[in-house]
């Protein structure tokens, strides 16, 4: 394969299968069938091209490595469902906490820790709820779960966790730093030991100290909204969400206001962008460029803003099934998928339930190709793009 490809990871969690196929001409590299990933939980970036992830149905972590002949490169038992993933910056020790799943309450307290490099792995009783990982590193690596309802910052020792007995036994953290009770959305910039969580207040921040956290300054939204989703920029040193408005009554999700929020984490200035009305979640981040897609009845369209502040609006064809006015956009609906590397300017955008992948240059705006795996995508599936040497993984945390 040449050393300039990119290759797209498309996980089809409902159908059970995971595609891989180069880009942009959609050769197919790869393929596993009877494979239900955690479209929560995500795509983990690893260091080599490689990629983590979770199976729920088999409670499997897989590593994958799509520039490899053998897709799957290692499996290690894990407790699902999985609700986030996270490493640390080494993409050696990763962490995977458990959530809803399929139910409507939070009902699991594991915590799976694991070493890809010897094998070990252990679980260990943590605390009810949906929490949110990040792994800082180091000569003695830290878990730090985010969690709410109460909200707070619990932060492990990596090493301690890992020899534990068997029988997944309750722990206890090592230190606790308070957090508002509605956190959601984690980040962590691995050069400078800062962890972030985002809150209705606004990106909570703290620094490692020894084997605890520091509590700093909240950077404020800057809006009368705020971001359900944080992610670390590896290009620029930043960080990334978007800001949802409005009235909360998902009935009026046509009507939700969205911003592209950036903070610059060296400058401390934070930029505003307006997308536009309806449903924008996640985003992906290309070599020159941030995508977002947004959902809306009178018509969808993938966003691309530039790093120069440019917006441009690519139009994207209906989905049958889509959110309608008058029913909320979760619930029995389709949706739809983003990847982007940040060493390419490809963006990836899925059609759920038609089972296609459109292929947009971010430069020119044009679609290049329409990609068919073979599976609906129903949900909108998930998708990572990696090129090699691309460094995404520098924010280790999975998306």
């Amino acid at each position: 394969m040449p050393t300039d490809t990119s290759v797209l990871l498309v996980s089809d969690h409902v159908d059970g299968a995971v595609h891989a196929l180069t880009v942009p001409d959609g050769a197919v590299v790869g393929r596993l069938t009877g494979r239900h990933l955690s479209e929560h939980a995500g795509f983990l970036a690893l260091p080599g091209g490689r990629v983590a992830c979770v199976d729920d149905r088999r409670g499997e972590l897989l590593v994958l490595d799509p520039f490899s002949e053998k897709l799957v490169e290692q499996t290690v038992p894990v407790a699902v469902p999985a609700e986030h993933l996270a490493c640390d910056p080494a993409g050696r020790r990763l962490a995977v906490t458990t959530g809803l799943g399929e139910n409507t309450a939070p009902w699991s307290d594991l915590l799976t820790v694991l070493d890809l490099a010897t094998g070990d792995t252990a679980r260990v009783r943590t605390r009810v709820g949906e929490p949110g990982v990040t792994v800082l590193g180091g000569d003695d690596p830290l878990v730090v779960l985010r969690h709410r309802e109460p909200g707070e910052l619990a932060v492990h020792r990596f090493a301690d966790l890992l020899a534990g007995p068997p029988g997944c036994p309750p722990v206890a953290p090592h230190a606790v730093l308070p957090l508002p009770d509605d956190g959601h959305g984690d980040a962590q910039a691995p050069g400078t030991g800062h962890v972030f969580a985002a809150t209705g207040a606004g990106v909570h921040r703290a620094r490692r100290k020894g084997d605890t956290l520091t509590a700093e300054t909240v950077i404020p939204w800057g809006a009368p909204a705020r971001g359900w989703y944080l992610r670390f920029d590896t290009r620029r040193q930043a960080l990334w969400s978007t800001l949802r408005g409005g009235d909360p009554d998902p009935l009026r999700w046509p009507e939700w206001t969205n911003q592209a929020w950036h903070h610059d984490l060296g400058t401390g200035r934070t930029l505003l962008t307006e997308l536009g009305p309806g449903l924008v979640f996640r985003l992906a981040l290309a070599r020159h460029h941030t995508a977002f897609t947004r959902i809306h009845p009178d018509g969808d369209e993938l966003v691309l803003l530039g790093a120069d502040g440019t917006v441009r609006g690519v139009p994207l064809p209906a989905m049958d099934g889509a959110p309608r006015r008058g029913d909320t956009p979760w619930e029995g609906v389709q949706r739809r998928a983003v990847a982007a590397s940040p060493g390419s300017d490809w963006i990836a955008v899925t059609r759920g339930g038609h089972g296609e992948v459109h292929i947009v240059d971010a430069e020119t705006g044009h679609e290049a190709v329409r990609l068919r795996p073979g599976t609906p995508l129903h949900h909108g599936g998930h998708v990572a793009l990696r090129s090699r040497g691309d460094g995404a993984e520098g924010d280790p945390v999975g998306r």
